[in-house]
Formats: C-alpha cells, structure tokens, sequence
C-alpha cells in the first residue's frame, strides 16, 4: 500500500491506496502550530496508527510547502516558517526508520492529476495552484520535474509579463509588493487575495473572490470588470508556461479554480501572448479537488526511481 500525507499549515492528511488508486483510508490531524519536533513526531504518530489499523506497512510519501535544498538538504522556500532550515527528510527517516520521499505540495497536486485525475493522458503536464498562493509543478512522462535547484514550476514568483496592460483601470493599480521581497510576481495578482486587492484598489469596495464571483454573474459591472482583468492576467501568465514547456494539458487547483468561465474565456485569450499559430494546450479544471495534494504524495513510490522529488 502507498500512504500519501499533505503537511499543511493547519492540517496533516493522510491517505493510504491501493494499487489501482482507491483510498483505503483517510485521516487528518492538526499541525501542531510553529513547532518543529512536534510536527516531526505527529507525522511520525498519525503514520504509526494508520499502520497499526490496517495491520502492515505501506511506502511513505510526503508533500510539503517548500523544497528541499539540494545544497543543504533542509527545507527551504516554506510558508510553514517553522520547517526552514530543518532536515525534515533526515528527521522523519530517522523516526520512522526507513525511506521517505519528499515533493514539493504542488508537484505532489500536478503528478496526482497526471496520473489518475484531470490530465491523464498528457506527456507534460503543468499543474498550477491558485489559492491564497500560486504554486505550480511539472510532470512529464508520468515523473515528477524538480529541477537541480529543486524550484521547477515556480512560476508564481516570477514577473507578469506585459503589466500594466493598456488600460486605464489597471494602470491605477501599483505593482503588490511580494513577501519573497520582490515586487509585481505573478502570485501578487492571481492568488486569492491578490484578486481582492485588485478590486479594492480599483473600487474601493473589500470583497472576497467567491463574492466577486457571485455578483459579476448577477450583472455587478464592477465585478464583471475585475474578473476580466483576472483572466486577461492569468492568460497572459499561462501563456509563458506554454511558450517555455509547451504542455499538452494544463490543470488548475485551489480555490480560484472552481471559477468555471476561466475554463472557456482564458484559452481564448491567451493565443495572442503564445508564439504559434493555434494553441492545442487544454486547461482543465482538477478531478481530485482538496485531495489531490495527497494523493500525489503517495504516488511518489510509483513514479520516482528514488530519493526526493
């Protein structure tokens, strides 16, 4: 069996598969709040009782919100500030006294949709992230692409390309400061909060996306407006990622993907941003929704020769 865990930054999932994919078991627990050794040693715990329930030991992989450094094999790039710098690989190796894999939380979504969710069937396959972050990770032949700076599919730190755009609303709109201490990135304008800024801004009115959303359907021209500017961004974002891999199937998750007209409006628009003359490139909403990012840590086993992703 094949135990998948998603270490959040409120929660700890566990899932456990079968050969063919379906779930065995599911649990979660909370993350123990800005504690190293007791994340370390619930992980180690919730692992221990899955095994003690279904009375044998399955392979271990894990998805976590960062990477591993190749220089120092510590994690790095983490929101979950208290794993920064800690050897959570060497850690859990240790507590659990055997192997265990490591991926990145949003390689772990792109490989999950590519092999048994919304992008089976594609060569390369780019899975991007838009929530209160934007995370993106690549999988190509069914395998995870980490990279040698183990950053591949960060695609949310880098510029959006052609801003401001030639309008007179976006042109009032300055470019969001970053945490990672750069300024405009690309996850300052498509994550969720990133969108409520953009409408506050422009409107002087605080509303959350699902909001948003709910009032442009309604006829809301304010609303209306910032959604479109939303897609115009993403596809002028996404358009890089194909310019640059080329990817046959590109699969959203997070929050901002239950938006269903993206789906439909974004492809149209990002043919002009992507040098080719047509554009077979398919975005597809996820099949697995929350649990993609879990499920992918478990297939970790299936696809990875060895060691972290």
């Amino acid at each position: 069996m094949r135990i998948g865990i998603d270490l959040g930054g409120s929660k700890i999932e566990i899932v456990v598969l079968d050969d063919i994919g379906s779930e065995r078991l599911r649990r979660r627990v909370a993350t123990p709040q800005g504690d190293y050794a007791a994340t370390v040693m619930a992980i180690a715990a919730l692992i221990g009782q899955t095994e003690q329930a279904l009375g044998q030991q399955g392979t271990i992989g894990i998805g976590i919100p960062g990477a591993l450094s190749a220089a120092t094999a510590c994690v790095k790039n983490a929101n979950s500030t208290c794993l920064i710098g800690k050897p959570l690989q060497r850690d859990l190796q240790q507590a659990l006294r055997r192997e265990v894999r490591l991926a990145n939380d949003a390689n772990c979504f792109a490989l999950s949709e590519a092999t048994d969710g919304a992008a089976v069937g594609g060569t390369v396959v780019f899975g991007a992230i838009l929530g209160t972050g934007v995370g993106g990770g690549i999988v190509v032949h069914g395998r995870v692409l980490a990279g040698c700076n183990a950053i591949a599919g960060e695609w949310g730190h880098n510029p959006l390309p052609d801003w401001p755009a030639q309008s007179c609303a976006e042109s009032r709109v300055p470019r969001p400061a970053c945490y990672c201490g750069r300024a405009g990135c690309i996850e300052t304008f498509l994550s969720g909060p990133g969108m409520k800024q953009d409408h506050l801004i422009i409107n002087s009115q605080s509303l959350d996306p699902p909001e948003i959303v709910a009032r442009a359907g309604t006829g809301d021209a304010a609303c209306e407006a910032t959604l479109q500017r939303y897609e115009a961004r993403l596809a002028r974002a996404l358009a890089q990622v194909i310019n640059l891999l080329d990817p046959d199937i590109i699969v959203l998750g997070g929050g901002l993907s239950n938006i269903a007209r993206l789906y439909d409006n974004v492809p149209k628009l990002w043919g002009e941003h992507v040098f080719s003359d047509q554009v077979l490139t398919r975005l597809v909403r996820n099949r697995h929704g929350d649990s993609s990012g879990v499920r992918g840590a478990a297939w970790l086993w299936e696809t990875q020769a060895g060691g972290a992703a």
